[in-house]
């Protein structure tokens, strides 16, 4: 059992609160926000002791690791902060803004061999463990071309003074919030990316960054990609892979933090398609608990220091080609 510190009480660090009250590996036991004020009503109900102060829960010998729920630009300084104290760290994505904030954060954890997770919990989907099978094993044949779109609106009324909204934190319109996640996923089944280019737009919000990002993608091995996040629009999860002998499209009916199902369709070369349901499954969870086995000596932790740190250089490289207009190649 793994005891941590949650810093940010927020949407999604409460969502994580209550995904991991029944997980017999990973127990949250201290809380920290900068406004206890706001959270005291729920860090009482699930009996967290609450204060303000990052310090109180790195010199707590009781804490084993910190869970950040935080800003983005304060993430490098924070985990090396944990690391230094000899924390284990889960960090909420993205991991930072830059390739070479990301490299400095890993770096931390990699000299004081602390665990670094990060919260990319669409990796754990069933249907998307399915299509990364059907790609690793070849039964889709050449992957030519890989597609995605994630968005929702539920940070469509984020004030527009809110961290969430800031053009610094939140660079992109929704790479940081959705877009980041397609990136990962698209780095874990294919490799490596060579270039990105990127546009926004501002249509409803009134977020500096936009509502709406579309990235086009060229992979080292020549694969091409395309993705889209709207900021302002239901739920629609789309995940498709062409291959010259078959393709892939998981379509999800709800985000992550609640109950539904996904479908996974799946057509051959010269046959009719076929269409799996799979129920959802607590992907936060799943990621916590794969972080608190590593964590505890068990199973490597499966997100590769090499893959955190290539999708930190995509979103930099997207940061990029949004201000400037242009193709950016990205370093690998």
């Amino acid at each position: 059992m793994i005891h941590a510190a949650l810093v940010g009480l927020g949407w999604w660090g409460k969502h994580t609160v209550q995904s991991l009250q029944q997980s017999p590996h990973i127990r949250i036991v201290q809380a920290i926000d900068v406004h206890p004020e706001r959270v005291g009503d729920f860090a009482r109900d699930h009996a967290l002791p609450l204060s303000d102060t990052l310090q109180d829960a790195l010199s707590n010998p009781q804490v084993d690791a910190v869970i950040l729920a935080t800003p983005h630009t304060l993430h490098e300084e924070q985990i090396r902060q944990a690391a230094a104290a000899g924390k284990h760290v889960f960090c909420e994505k993205p991991l930072a803004l830059t390739q070479a904030s990301a490299a400095r954060a890993i770096a931390a954890c990699e000299a004081a061999n602390v665990v670094l997770g990060i919260g990319h919990e669409r990796r754990y989907e069933p249907a998307m463990v399915e299509i990364k099978r059907l790609i690793d094993h070849g039964e889709l044949g050449t992957i030519m071309h890989i597609e995605a779109n994630f968005s929702h609106d539920i940070l469509a009324q984020v004030p527009p003074d809110d961290w969430r909204a800031s053009p610094i934190d939140a660079p992109a319109a929704g790479m940081t919030a959705m877009g980041i996640h397609l990136t990962d996923a698209f780095i874990a089944m294919l490799g490596p990316v060579r270039e990105v280019f990127a546009q926004t737009a501002k249509r409803v919000t009134a977020s500096e960054s936009g509502d709406v990002v579309s990235v086009h993608l060229r992979f080292v091995s020549g694969v091409t990609g395309y993705l889209n996040a709207i900021l302002v629009t239901p739920f629609f999860m789309r995940f498709h892979v062409f291959g010259s002998t078959g393709w892939a499209e998981s379509r999800d009916t709800v985000h992550p933090q609640s109950a539904g199902v996904s479908y996974l369709t799946v057509r051959h070369a010269n046959e009719e398609p076929y269409t799996r349901e799979y129920p959802s499954i607590d992907t936060v969870r799943a990621n916590f608990e794969a972080f608190a086995e590593a964590a505890s000596g068990g199973q490597p932790y499966p997100f590769t220091s090499e893959q955190k740190l290539h999708n930190i250089a995509v979103l930099e490289a997207i940061t990029q080609s949004v201000a400037t207009g242009q193709a950016v190649v990205v370093e690998v």
